[in-house]
């Protein structure tokens, strides 16, 4: 009987540290191959919900200029800059601009509440278990990824910025 409770706990201990280092393993490498997103390069696909509940795929916007900014309520800069990002918006959708805001994983209330008090029309998706947060190697917030009609990255942007620096990456973007 002692000896069977003994072969017990040895295998349950060894499939606790199969599994933890097999989490682990995933946590840190994950994505290891392709490397950290660089401009030039091409921003991992992602396929999320808007607020209505639609999907929507980076794909859906082949051949546009794109701005993708992972934001959140909890975040003073993300704060300031979303109305800048709508006056943008406002201002270049004309020409093809599109803007994406991914929100990071915030409830449903939260996030209707905000895009309602500051009046936002452009998409807002909800990345509701961080994937894409993590396929594109967040670290800070706000981050924004400025993608060419090409599909590939042209800036990425880590931390806040005035409406004057969003308007001058833009127009680089329609230039291009």
């Amino acid at each position: 009987m002692r000896k069977s409770r003994k072969t017990v706990q040895v295998v349950i201990l060894i499939a606790v540290l199969l599994i933890g280092g097999y989490a682990i393993g995933t946590t840190l490498f994950a994505d290891s191959d392709k490397g950290p997103l660089r401009e030039g390069g091409t921003p991992p696909a992602f396929e999320l919900a808007d607020l209505d509940g639609n999907i929507r795929q980076l794909s859906d916007y082949e051949g546009k200029p794109v701005v993708v900014n992972f934001w959140g309520t909890f975040c003073p800069p993300c704060v300031k800059e979303m109305p800048e990002f709508e006056r943008q918006y406002q201002k270049w959708q004309d020409k093809g601009l599109v803007v994406l805001a991914i929100n990071l994983s915030e409830d449903t209330l939260t996030v209707n509440n905000f895009v309602h008090r500051f009046e936002l029309n452009y998409p807002i998706l909800r990345d509701v278990n961080r994937k894409t947060e993590r396929s594109y190697g967040l670290k800070s917030y706000p981050t924004t990824f400025f993608i060419k009609p090409d599909g590939s990255i042209a800036e990425i942007k880590v931390g806040g910025m005035t409406e004057a620096d969003i308007d001058e990456r833009i127009e680089r973007l329609l230039q291009l």
